[in-house]
């Protein structure tokens, strides 16, 4: 569970950064994904703390941290910023749907009507005054959410980082690996989401979204392999008294999940992958394909990636004079069958939330051709 929690973060964080592209810096290709980067962000947001309370031996005790913050404590910490992150992004996803809210309002009866009445907040003004409003609003909201979203997947890799105990994790470079992670895999994850949409509406994706989507991609998968091998490399560089140990965890130990899955395959696989589908001679359906075999490849990576810091940093031993061996149980709440649930809980939410809102900017109507 305490893997799936920072990759849940992650993508959160990263939807929420495609969204800021276009409502902040107005990256016009992404409009397609804007409303769709905001709903997913809020429903695996949703979700984000439900491997910690399953990790918990009592999670009933969780309100404690609510109830009687310490400003020195972790995870009341994590929960001051889990907090206004949540709010940050309600208010804005309410502000970017408050003329589609109001529009079903008008065209809805019966319980749908005070339904959507009720999700307007009873104001049903959507004059073009308001709509500015909304606009300067949603602009503000989204500039203020970009740094909390950062700091929000940020915090776990400093949670990680803070542990001056252990070599693997004691690292300043842990938050903004842990961070550009979060954006690609957010990324990632997007576009398989909106190649999907796009499949069951039996319409094509946006070529222009994909390829803007596939650059973004590829420019932060860089960033975070880099940083990745730069600690590695200076782990290497300083050959400290613990890197004995941690040579023998990546070469043997660690070294399917982290030379094959997380570098070779997931790294170098899906760089070499989108390196062709950003070129501009390649055509739209290829361009389609590379970018979803990158991003299936790449959601591997990162998982791998926080199996690897998670899982491996608690391998050896804190007197460097051994292993422990780690079998992943099937059953239980720490099994491979609760993370599947946990992972399939955001996705059912978003299914639910697409019944109730678009998820994607509708088609602009063409207007009637005269006879």
């Amino acid at each position: 569970m305490i893997v799936i929690y920072p990759y849940i973060t992650g993508l959160v964080a990263g939807a929420f950064v495609v969204s800021a592209l276009y409502h902040v810096f107005g990256v016009k290709e992404l409009k397609p994904v804007a409303r769709l980067a905001l709903l997913k962000s809020l429903c695996f947001g949703a979700f984000a703390t439900a491997p910690l309370l399953l990790h918990l031996h009592h999670p009933e005790r969780s309100f404690l941290v609510m109830i009687t913050p310490s400003p020195t404590s972790a995870i009341a910490g994590f929960g001051i910023i889990y907090n206004t992150y949540m709010f940050i992004l309600v208010v804005e996803i309410w502000l970017v749907y408050r003329q589609t809210i109001i529009q079903k309002a008008k065209a809805s009866t019966g319980f749908a009507a005070v339904f959507y009445r009720i999700l307007a907040l009873g104001v049903l003004n959507d004059s073009e005054r308001s709509q500015q409003i909304d606009r300067k609003l949603v602009n503000l909201f989204a500039i203020a959410g970009i740094p909390v979203a950062c700091i929000l997947h940020g915090y776990v890799g400093f949670l990680f980082g803070a542990l001056k105990a252990n070599p693997w994790w004691s690292s300043s470079l842990m938050p903004v690996i842990f961070l550009c992670s979060a954006i690609v895999s957010g990324i990632a994850g997007l576009i398989l989401l909106y190649v999907f949409l796009c499949w069951r509406r039996g319409v094509p994706s946006d070529i222009n979204c994909m390829r803007a989507l596939t650059k973004y991609l590829w420019s932060f998968l860089i960033a975070a392999v880099t940083l990745e091998l730069l600690e590695l490399l200076q782990l290497v560089y300083e050959s400290g008294g613990e890197w004995h140990i941690i040579s023998t965890l990546l070469t043997e130990h660690l070294k399917v999940s982290y030379i094959y899955i997380q570098l070779l395959i997931g790294a170098l696989g899906s760089f070499v992958l989108l390196t062709i589908a950003i070129q501009s001679w390649v055509g739209p359906t290829l361009t389609r394909l590379l970018a979803i075999v990158a991003s299936i490849l790449i959601l591997i990576q990162v998982f791998a990636m926080r199996w690897n810091v998670v899982v491996g940093g608690q391998l050896f031993s804190k007197s460097f004079r051994g292993f422990v061996e780690y079998h992943v149980p099937i059953w239980g709440k720490e099994g491979i069958i609760a993370a599947v649930i946990v992972m399939l809980m955001p996705l059912l939410a978003l299914w639910v939330v697409s019944k109730i809102l678009p998820l994607t900017y509708e088609e602009t109507p063409q207007p009637a051709q005269a006879a």
